[in-house]
């Protein structure tokens, strides 16, 4: 069984920075693309930001050049670096990722857990 276990979230002050980390745990699989969505309250969940097994970098308009993704392979490890976040990035952060069995070479969904994220004074 393969798990995406978040941390880093909290209480943020705009303007200033926070990095969410996400592992996936278990064995006998392989993580392609990873990323981080979010759902603020009354709204539908988002896509933030992703990147492939590549490097390959996928952002959302409203956080490019505010938040960076990044990932380490060896570790199945995604981070996001927020930077300059404001009270619009509160939110419920997800951690995603889409992964190949190497048991039954299927493809998995994951999603974490969720971390609340609160840009507020």
């Amino acid at each position: 069984q393969v798990q995406l276990v978040e941390s880093g979230g909290g209480l943020v002050q705009p303007g200033g920075s926070l990095r969410l980390s996400c592992a996936a745990s278990g064995s006998r699989f392989r993580i392609s693309t990873m990323g981080w969505y979010r759902q603020a309250p009354g709204k539908q969940r988002e896509l933030v930001a992703e990147i492939t097994s590549g490097g390959s970098l996928n952002y959302a308009d409203s956080v490019k050049g505010r938040f960076t993704i990044s990932r380490d392979n060896a570790k199945n490890t995604v981070y996001l670096q927020m930077n300059s976040p404001n009270a619009e990035d509160t939110a419920v952060y997800y951690c995603h990722a889409d992964a190949l069995s190497l048991l039954s070479y299927s493809h998995l969904e994951l999603w974490g857990q969720g971390t609340l994220v609160t840009v507020s004074s």
